[in-house]
């Protein structure tokens, strides 16, 4: 009922936003709707198929940014691609843990996740150039916004959980880190977004 009602609620706003500025957005609406019910739902589920992690990054990162800079200005400038990019990878962070996380299992059962496919050195390499890749991104839209450059202060705190992986963390200590890549990825948000305001 809870995922009824919220895909019910996105769907009445989507509609409002699509009524005072574009109507093809209620097609990037319905896409991401049916995207997030298809993740885990329905006869093929593409989490478990190792398209998860695409999934994500456009949607959560693409689409969540472009699509919301477009909705307030009417354009989608140059910046707005490279913070959806870095948003993205972020976000792609998230679910990686995650995914390493549950390779045993998730083998164990036959999901064929990303991090399945890739096995554990490769999932974990993944995990490091998402993370630290997400943040250099941010940092080099200082090229045409130079308070972006504030982004850079976020990197120490990416470095951490990036390490741990490294080492070769596994069950508990994914959870941890599955914590600091959300704290990761809350410090980037915060740090751009106040260089974005301040650098307009």
């Amino acid at each position: 009922r809870a995922a009824y009602l919220s895909f019910l609620i996105a769907a009445l706003a989507g509609l409002g936003i699509a009524a005072t500025t574009s109507w093809w957005l209620i097609a990037v609406g319905v896409a991401s709707i049916v995207a997030a019910w298809t993740y885990t739902g329905g006869p093929s589920p593409y989490g478990y198929l190792g398209f998860g992690e695409l999934f994500v990054f456009v949607f959560f990162g693409l689409v969540a940014t472009v699509g919301s800079t477009y909705v307030i200005v009417e354009s989608i400038p140059a910046l707005a691609w490279q913070m959806g990019v870095a948003v993205g990878a972020l976000a792609c962070a998230l679910l990686v843990t995650n995914n390493l996380r549950d390779i045993p299992t998730d083998q164990m059962v036959g999901k064929r996740t990303l991090a399945v496919r890739l096995g554990d050195a490769r999932t974990r390499a993944l995990y490091g150039s998402l993370v630290i890749g997400g943040v250099v991104v941010g940092v080099a839209a200082a090229w045409s916004r130079p308070s972006m450059l504030a982004v850079a202060i976020v990197l120490p705190l990416a470095s951490r959980p990036v390490n741990v992986v490294r080492r070769g963390a596994k069950g508990p200590e994914l959870i941890a880190v599955l914590g600091a890549t959300g704290k990761v990825q809350m410090a980037f948000g915060l740090v751009a977004t106040v260089a974005l305001i301040l650098g307009a």
